[in-house]
C-alpha cells in the first residue's frame, strides 16, 4: 500500500459523506455509551458496600478489575479485529459491556460481582482501538483530528450522562433492576453498530510483513510513533496526578467538601471542553503547536493555583481543566499520521494502553512523593514532569506537520 508522504491521505478514493457520517456517529456513540459504563462503576461502589459489607480494599478491587481489564485487552482486541473485522469486535465487545452490568445485577456477592465486571471491563476494551481507527480510516488529514477531537469529546458526554442516568433510576427502581436495564442498552448498542458500521476495504485488510510505520523525515524518523506514545503517557500521568493533589490542595485553602466537588466539575467541564476545542485548534495551527500551548498553559496553571486565594483558584480551574484534557484529543488525533492504515488498529490499542495505564499507575507513584515532600511541592514537579513534552514534541516537528482544513 503506498502512503503519501505528508499523511494527509491514507486511501486510494475519498469516502462517501454518509460513510464518514456513519462512522462517526458510531465512534461517537460507542465512546459515549462505554465511557459510561467505565463511570458508572463509582455510583454503584456506595451501593455495593452497603449490600455487600464490603471494605474499601475490596470496593478498590471492583474498580481495578474493570479499568485493568479495559487497559489491558485494548492490544489483544487490535489483533481480534485485524482477523474479524472491527463491526463484529466492536458489537461483541459493546454487547458485553452491557451483559457485564446485567450479570451484575443478578450478583450475590464480591465473586460475582468480579466476575461481572471482568465481563464489563473485557468488552470495553475493544472501543479505544477500533472507534478511533474506524475516524482515522473515514476521514484524511485536518478533517481526521477534527473528528477524533469530537469523537473525544463523546466519551465525557457519556461519563456525565450515564452515571446521571443510573442516579435517576435507582430512585424509582431497585439498583438490580435499574442495572440490567442499563446493561441492555449494550445489546441494542451492538445490533445498531454492527449493521450501521461502515465497511472499509483497506479497514479490513490484515497487516501484511511489508506494511511498516511511516518513516517521517527529519530526526524523529522510525522512532515517531514511540515518541508520541511517550508524550502521550506523560501527559496522562501528570493529569491524574494533578487530580490526585488537587482537592488537598483546595483544602488547605479552606475549602469545604462540596467546593472541592464543584471544583472537579469545573475542571471536568473545561476538559471536556478542551477535547474538542483543541482539536480544532490542532488543525488550525498543527499538533506540535497545540501541545506546546496546552501544556505550557497546563504547568503555568498548575503552579499559579498554588498561591491563589480559593476563590481566585475556582475562576482558574475551568482553563486549566481545557489545556489539561486538551492535549489528548490532539495526541490521538496525530496517531494516524505516524502509521500505516493496516496498522492503525494496533497503534492506537497500544497508545491506549500506554497512556490508560500510565493514569492508572501514576497517583500511586505521585502519592509517594507527596508523602516525602507535601503536596505543594509534589504540584511543582508535576507541573515540570508537564514540560518534559514539549521537547519529545518538538522532535517530531517533521512528523506532524501542520495540515491545512
Amino acid at each position: 500500500m503506498t502512503i503519501p508522504a505528508d499523511g494527509a491521505s491514507d486511501i486510494s478514493t475519498p469516502h462517501r459523506r454518509d460513510e464518514e457520517r456513519r462512522a462517526l456517529g458510531v465512534a461517537c456513540g460507542a465512546h459515549a455509551l462505554h465511557d459510561g459504563y467505565t463511570d458508572l462503576v463509582y455510583v454503584l461502589l456506595p451501593i455495593w458496600q452497603s449490600e455487600f459489607g464490603l471494605g474499601f480494599a475490596a470496593l478498590g478491587l471492583m474498580k481495578t478489575v474493570f479499568s485493568g481489564t479495559l487497559a489491558g485487552f485494548q492490544i489483544p482486541a487490535g489483533f481480534l479485529a485485524e482477523r474479524f473485522g472491527v463491526a463484529t469486535v466492536l458489537a461483541v465487545g459493546t454487547a458485553l459491556a452491557g451483559a457485564g452490568y446485567v450479570f451484575a445485577g443478578f450478583s450475590n456477592g464480591i465473586a460475582t460481582l468480579v466476575a461481572a465486571l471482568f465481563i464489563g471491563g473485557l468488552g470495553a476494551s475493544t472501543q479505544h482501538p477500533l472507534a478511533s481507527s474506524l475516524i482515522a480510516h473515514a476521514f484524511a488529514g485536518a478533517r481526521s483530528l477534527k473528528a477524533l477531537g469530537t469523537y473525544n469529546f463523546a466519551g465525557d458526554i457519556g461519563k456525565m450522562t450515564l452515571p446521571a442516568a443510573a442516579t435517576l433510576l435507582f430512585i424509582v427502581l431497585p439498583w438490580r433492576h435499574a442495572l440490567i436495564l442499563l446493561g441492555s442498552l449494550g445489546a441494542v448498542a451492538a445490533l445498531a453498530i454492527f449493521v450501521l458500521i461502515p465497511r472499509f476495504r483497506d479497514q479490513l485488510a490484515p497487516p501484511n510483513k511489508r506494511d511498516k510505520p511511516i518513516r517521517a523525515s527529519g530526526s524523529a524518523g522510525a522512532y515517531s510513533f514511540p515518541l508520541l506514545l511517550s508524550v502521550g503517557v506523560v501527559d496522562s500521568a501528570t493529569r491524574m496526578a494533578f487530580l490526585t493533589f488537587l482537592p488537598f490542595a483546595l483544602t488547605a485553602k479552606g475549602a469545604s467538601l462540596q467546593t472541592v466537588g464543584l471544583a472537579l466539575t469545573l475542571v471536568f467541564a473545561g476538559g471536556a471542553a478542551g477535547k474538542l476545542v483543541c482539536a480544532f485548534i490542532g488543525a488550525r495551527i498543527g499538533a506540535v503547536a497545540t501541545v506546546w500551548l496546552t501544556e505550557t498553559v497546563t504547568a503555568i496553571g498548575i503552579v499559579a493555583l498554588l498561591p491563589l486565594p480559593l476563590e481566585a483558584a475556582l475562576m482558574l480551574l475551568p482553563i486549566v481543566g481545557v489545556a489539561l484534557n486538551g492535549t489528548s484529543s490532539v495526541l490521538y488525533g496525530s496517531v494516524p499520521d505516524l502509521v500505516e492504515p493496516s496498522r492503525r488498529q494496533r497503534a492506537f490499542s497500544i497508545f491506549y494502553t500506554g497512556t490508560i495505564g500510565a493514569g492508572a499507575v501514576s497517583p500511586a507513584i505521585y502519592g509517594v512523593l507527596g508523602d516525602a515532600v507535601g503536596v505543594p511541592a509534589a504540584l511543582i514537579v508535576v507541573a515540570a514532569v508537564v514540560l518534559v513534552t514539549l521537547p519529545l514534541t518538538y522532535v517530531l516537528r517533521p512528523a506532524l506537520a501542520v495540515q491545512s482544513s
